[in-house]
């Protein structure tokens, strides 16, 4: 089979970190399923992979956790999903199951915690195996493309916006507006009608993205917002967005970061938290780590019914590298999936 493979960390050459190669087809353990990959979306997690500010990826590796395809071989202990079954894989690829994390419905703080495309295998691939149980029906009304983002930018973004403890009617802010935030705008609209979201973000066509889709008001990561708000969450990668967002929230806001790392350790931004304007009045900062699959498995369900569908670009499989580096460079408009078949 066609994949592409990431054996050496860095490697931003012309020709670009992943290389194209052939592979032997996977086989299916006790329970496990062999899925034939349709698309794969690509994430900023693939980024941080590469560049080596996650946990060292198991090397050489296929990445892409964002997958879309259909059941062609089960192991021999496998029956949750028949031949054919369309299924979904994404960021969680196994937990212990018996931790205490685990045990309270936390798996994503699991700390056995295995991830798809960086402990195993991924879905820059014509096919991959996965746990049956670490795999989601997509529903019908979602197409193999528009599903794929949901698996990771949704269902983090649907995560997040747990974490903020928003109601409806209370106003949420949305620093950057790439695949994650533009799944959140249009999450709250169904789920916080008489709620107002305001967009920070560095560029005026993004900006011009979010009200589109329905923001209020939008303005540079330095503008203040016309209104306090409730609760914001920053999709950047970055530390500025971070420390400026707080000067925006109410007393008692909550300040979520959906950024499983920051490109930069910018000590001069992170100095320059004023705790009387930023901190006091008991604000909350709070990461999001990883998802659940109950959390996946929720958004999947509500993007489903209410047809929660992400902006999208299409790339060939062969074009991973050209991908990636667009979104390195900060070229985004909604969410970038790959076509393997």
């Amino acid at each position: 089979m066609k994949a592409m493979l990431l054996a050496a960390l860095g490697g931003w050459d012309r020709n670009g970190p992943l290389r194209l190669v052939e592979v032997p087809d996977p086989a299916p353990r006790k329970n496990e399923i062999r899925v034939r990959i349709s698309v794969c979306g690509v994430c900023h997690t693939e980024l941080d992979e590469i560049d080596g500010r996650i946990l060292p990826p198991a090397l050489p590796v296929i990445p892409g956790h964002q997958a879309v395809g259909t059941v062609v071989e089960k192991g021999d202990a496998a029956g949750r999903f028949p031949i054919g079954a369309r299924v979904g894989i994404r960021w969680i690829f196994s937990t212990c199951g018996a931790c205490r994390f685990c045990l309270e419905g936390r798996e994503n703080l699991c700390p056995d915690f295995k991830a798809t495309g960086r402990d195993a295998h991924g879905g820059y691939a014509e096919c991959m195996l996965v746990d049956e149980r670490f795999a989601f029906t997509v529903p019908d009304s979602l197409s193999d493309p528009e599903a794929a983002p949901l698996l990771c930018a949704g269902a983090i973004g649907y995560r997040s916006l747990r974490l903020t403890g928003l109601e409806d009617g209370q106003n949420l802010g949305l620093t950057g507006f790439g695949s994650s935030a533009h799944l959140v705008l249009k999450s709250v609209k169904h789920l916080y009608p008489n709620s107002k979201v305001f967009v920070f973000a560095r560029g005026e066509r993004e900006r011009a993205f979010a009200r589109e889709l329905g923001a209020v008001w939008t303005g540079s990561i330095e503008q203040p917002s016309p209104e306090k708000l409730t609760a914001i969450i920053d999709t950047t990668p970055v530390w500025k967005p971070a420390v400026e967002s707080m000067k925006n929230l109410e007393p008692g806001g909550r300040l979520v970061i959906n950024a499983i790392r920051k490109e930069e350790v910018d000590k001069d931004a992170l100095r320059t938290i004023d705790y009387p304007g930023d901190l006091w009045m008991e604000k909350e900062v709070k990461s999001v780590a990883n998802v659940t699959r109950k959390d996946v498995a929720e958004f999947l369900e509500l993007a489903g019914k209410v047809l929660i569908k992400p902006e999208i670009q299409v790339y060939p499989l062969e074009q991973a590298n050209a991908a990636l580096l667009e979104l390195k460079q900060g070229k985004i408009m909604g969410a970038k999936v790959l076509q393997i078949r």
